[in-house]
This record gives C-alpha cells, structure tokens and sequence, in this order.
C-alpha cells in the first residue's frame, strides 16, 4: 500500500459496521440528482407536469433550429403565391406578408390576403402558451432559468421582466413591436399573474393580426420593389437553405457545449 494513502477501518462487529455507514453517510452527501440543480424552474423534485412542460419547451426549440432551412427552400421551390400562403401556414414569414401585400399593389388581386394574415398569425403563436404554463408551474423560476443561459440573456430576461410587471396584461401586446424583447418572458409573468389561458391567447393572436397585417401594408405600400426582392431572396434560396442548415448545426453544437459544461460544474 503506497505510504500516506488512508483507507477506511475494518469493522470488527456488526454493531460498528452500522456505526462507520452512518458516519459515511454524514461524511459524503449522497449523490446529487439531476433534477436538483439551481438552474432548474422548478424547487424540489419535479412532477409529471414538469416534466411535461420542460418537454415540451425543448422539443419547440429543437423544431425552431430544425425548420430553419425549410423556409427558403420553401421560398425557392413554389412560385408566387402559394409560397406566401404555404410560408404563412408553416412559419407566419413576414417575407409572405410583405409579398403578398406587393403582390396586391402591382395588381394581382389576392383574395384570401385575410386568410394568409389570419393563418399566419395562428402559426406564430402556437406555442406561446407554453410560457404562460411554465409561468403558472414555476413562477419566477422561469426568468431565473432563461437568464441563466449568458450575460445577455440575463439582460434580456430582467429587462422583460420590468416591462410586464409595468404593463401587465398589455405587455402581451406589445412584446409583439419591441425587438430584442423576449417574449417567453412577459407569457411567464402572465401565467404567475394568474390570467386566463383564453384571455392570454386572444390578446396574442389580436396582437399577431395586427403585427402581420403591419407586415402586408408595408409589401402594399412598397409594391414593385418588395415584390422583386423577395423574388431575389427565391432566386438564392439553395444558399439561404445551406446557410440555414449549418446554422443548424452550430446551434446544437453550441447546445452541446453549454450542456456539457453544466455537467462539470
């Protein structure tokens, strides 16, 4: 046995043997499990609906990354106008908005021009009451964990949260028209503020009309030249589609590296 190297006594009846056990377990903590991490939402062990809700939110963030090259080879391979309409039902694009709103301006009348900004709106909001679930399970335990993530998202996160303990329920509103802003955030503040799943869903999808149909005057007003921009986007989509791709890839790599620091911390 290598000098100064200790090991531990041999007990010599059972009675000790139970006594250096319990003086083991006082001595070493027992291991950590992985659930109890302060960056975790929730206090405690979390439940079945927790275990739902985070998820759930994992599993939209995935869809996010995954359906980044979708959209210009979407714009790439269908002519004008059902690519807006089919962008419209699969992202809510404002690429769409803008187009079928110059579209309209140049005189190819588009009828269901109403049916894109509804179907877009509905498209945009679809997993927004996640947040607001989240924010009814763990309350301010949700900013604690998105600010958590860097410097900036802890910026973000408390600047959010400034803004829907101003407004409240109008914040929903316009987290819509303020950049940088997270949304997540102001959907938690609400859900911890106990409103109503129904009243937070109209007052999102009111604000996603109004923030698509913003979108579509601005294609009408502009008319000739905002049709033949997104007609430039279309005609390098196969790069945009590549580009989005290795986006992709960095973000499940940068991913992976926050997860594996964590695990060493």
């Amino acid at each position: 046995m290598p000098a100064g190297e200790q090991t531990r006594p041999i007990p010599a009846s059972e009675a000790e043997a139970e006594q250096l056990a319990a003086e083991a377990v006082e001595q070493d903590p027992p291991t950590k499990e992985w659930w109890d991490d302060p960056r975790m939402p929730w206090k405690g062990k979390p439940g079945r609906a927790d275990m739902w809700c985070i998820g759930l939110i994992i599993a939209t963030g995935a869809y996010g990354l995954l359906t980044i090259p979708v959209r210009p080879w979407i714009l790439g391979n269908f002519s004008a106008p059902a690519r807006d309409y089919i962008l419209a039902c699969f992202s809510g694009s404002n690429i769409a908005m803008v187009d079928i709103g110059a579209l309209s301006r140049v005189g190819q009348h588009q009828s269901l021009w109403w049916l894109a900004i509804i179907a877009a709106s509905l498209t945009s909001i679809k997993f927004d009451w996640l947040w607001w679930w989240a924010g009814r399970l763990w309350g301010r335990g949700v900013i604690d964990m998105i600010a958590a993530r860097s410097k900036w998202a802890a910026r973000t996160a408390y600047w959010a949260e400034s803004v829907a303990r101003r407004f409240g329920g109008p914040a929903v509103f316009l987290v819509w028209f303020i950049p940088l802003l997270p949304s997540s955030i102001i959907y938690a503040f609400v859900g911890d503020a106990r409103m109503s799943l129904r009243r937070f869903l109209f007052i999102d999808f009111l604000a996603g009309l109004v923030y698509r149909g913003l979108w579509m005057y601005l294609g009408y007003r502009m008319g000739e030249p905002a049709k033949d921009l997104v007609n430039q986007l279309a005609k390098y989509s196969l790069y945009l589609t590549i580009g989005g791709i290795i986006i992709v890839f960095i973000g499940v790599y940068r991913q992976q590296r926050r997860f594996a620091a964590a695990q060493h911390q």
